[in-house]
């Protein structure tokens, strides 16, 4: 069993930075794959960017690409997305998952543990 809870959410205006951290319970985190995931109302949840257990492949989609980093300290049970150049359409819910199963990184029937969201609003 995992907890996630994240934090740095926030409000920015357009062009500005935020970085989101993850931080996990439990004495396994180095062993899953972590994603990040965003929601607006409406909308059905999309892939951000994950990062694998090592930490030695990252995945990006195309919308972030460039601007987002997703990295992770696994000794301190924590996984990061810094954002950068940030755009109103980044406007949602973020929210960190953690999978123990092999698949699709992009796929968000990959992950089995979610945190509670963080919101996070860009200005124009």
């Amino acid at each position: 069993q995992v907890q996630l809870v994240e934090s740095g959410g926030g409000l920015v205006q357009a062009g500005g930075s935020l970085r989101l951290s993850c931080t996990a319970s439990g004495r396994t985190f180095s062993s899953y794959d972590m994603g990040w995931f965003r929601q607006v109302p409406g909308k059905e949840r999309e892939f951000v960017a994950a990062i694998s257990w090592r930490g030695g492949a990252t995945y990006y989609a195309d919308s972030v690409k460039g601007r987002f980093t997703i990295a992770r300290d696994n000794a301190k049970n924590t996984v990061y997305l810094q954002m950068n150049t940030l755009k109103p359409e980044d406007t949602a819910v973020y929210y960190c998952a953690a999978s123990s199963r092999t698949g699709n990184f992009f796929a968000i029937v990959k992950y089995n543990y979610w945190g509670q969201g963080t919101q996070v609003t860009v200005s124009s």
